[in-house]
C-alpha cells in the first residue's frame, strides 16, 4: 500500500515535474501476478490494480486501513480494462468481461480476482472509499452501463461517457464509476475543463498504445500545470483543480469520484479563455 500526501494549490508553485507525478499520480499500478494498491489523501480514496496470472489473487485483511477488515468501512468498484476474468466475493463468484465493473459493498469480508487465460490476463482497476452504509454487490456489465453521447467532433472533443456505479444505473454509498471514451479523431476527454469543489476524482488512461501519451491538465485556472500520462497511470484530481487531457491517439479512461454528494452535474465550468 503506497501512500499519496497531495498539496494545496499554493504548493504546486514550487513543484518540480517529479514532485508534481510523486503527489498526484500512481504509476505502475498494473502488474502481472500482484495486487498494487495506493492510499490517497484525497477524500482517502484508494486506487488499485490487480493482474491475475497463473494464480488468483486475494484480499480483505483491514490492517492498511486500521480497521479488522478492508471493507469494515468501505466500498469499492473494480472495472475489467483487460481479457476475461472473474472476482469472487465471499463464496458468490461473477464473471467479467472486458469493460465490465462489480461493485463491492461495505461489509464483505474475502475478494479473489482471477483470470480465465493467463495468457491474455484480466487487468481490474479498483477505487474504493470510505462507506457509511451498505449497498448489496452487484455486477454492471457494459450493456447495463448509461451511455451518454457529449461533445463537439469539431472541436474535437466528441466522447461516450458510460455510467456505472451511479444512482440511475447502480447504485452505492459515495463512490461514482464510469467509463469515457474520445470519439474517432478526436482527442479532448472533457471540454469545458471545470472545478467540482465538493468532490475529487480519479482517472486511469488505459488502452494506449506505447508510443502514445495522455497530456492531462491540472491546477486552478489561472495556474495550470500537465502531467504526461502513459497506459495504465492514474491521475488524482483534488477539488481545487481543474482536470482535462489530450492525447496523442486513441485512448479511453475510467473516472472514479466521491465527497459530499453523487450530482454528476454539480461542477463550475471554466472557460477556455480564463485558463492561465
Amino acid at each position: 500500500m503506497e501512500q499519496r500526501y497531495g498539496a494545496g494549490p499554493d504548493q504546486i508553485d514550487g513543484m518540480n515535474t517529479t514532485q508534481l507525478r510523486e503527489n498526484f499520480m500512481v504509476e505502475r499500478l498494473f502488474v502481472s501476478g500482484q495486487i498494487s494498491f495506493a492510499y490517497t489523501h484525497f477524500d482517502r480514496m484508494i486506487v488499485g490494480g490487480a493482474v491475475p496470472a497463473e494464480k488468483a489473487l486475494g484480499f480483505g485483511d483491514g490492517k492498511d486501513v486500521g480497521t479488522n477488515l478492508f471493507f469494515d468501512a468501505r466500498e469499492m468498484g473494480i472495472a475489467n480494462l483487460g481479457g476475461t476474468g472473474w472476482i469472487e466475493v465471499d463464496g458468490t463468484r461473477y464473471a467479467l468481461a472486458n469493460r465490465d465493473v462489480l461493485y463491492i459493498g461495505r461489509g464483505a469480508e474475502t475478494v479473489s480476482l482471477g483470470s480465465d487465460d493467463a495468457k491474455k490476463p484480466a487487468r481490474f482497476y479498483m477505487n474504493s472509499v470510505p462507506a457509511g452504509h451498505s449497498v448489496p454487490t452487484r455486477l454492471i456489465t457494459r450493456a447495463e452501463s448509461k451511455i451518454l453521447e457529449m461533445g463537439d467532433a469539431e472541436k474535437s472533443n466528441r466522447r461516450s461517457l458510460a455510467m456505472y456505479i451511479h444512482p440511475e444505473v447502480a447504485p452505492s454509498c459515495l463512490l461514482l464509476m464510469g467509463i469515457t471514451d474520445p470519439a474517432k479523431g478526436s482527442v479532448w476527454n472533457t471540454m469545458p475543463p471545470h472545478l467540482h469543489e465538493r468532490r475529487m476524482e480519479a482517472y486511469c488512461y488505459f488502452d494506449l498504445s506505447d508510443e502514445d501519451r495522455v497530456m492531462h491538465f491540472m491546477g486552478r485556472p489561472d495556474n495550470t500545470r500537465h502531467l504526461v500520462v502513459a497506459n495504465g497511470d492514474v491521475v488524482l484530481s483534488p477539488a481545487w483543480s481543474i482536470h482535462m487531457g489530450a492525447g496523442t491517439g486513441p485512448y479511453g479512461f475510467v473516472w472514479g469520484m466521491t465527497g459530499e454528494n453523487q450530482e454528476y452535474t454539480d461542477v463550475s465550468p471554466v472557460a477556455i479563455k480564463e485558463l492561465r
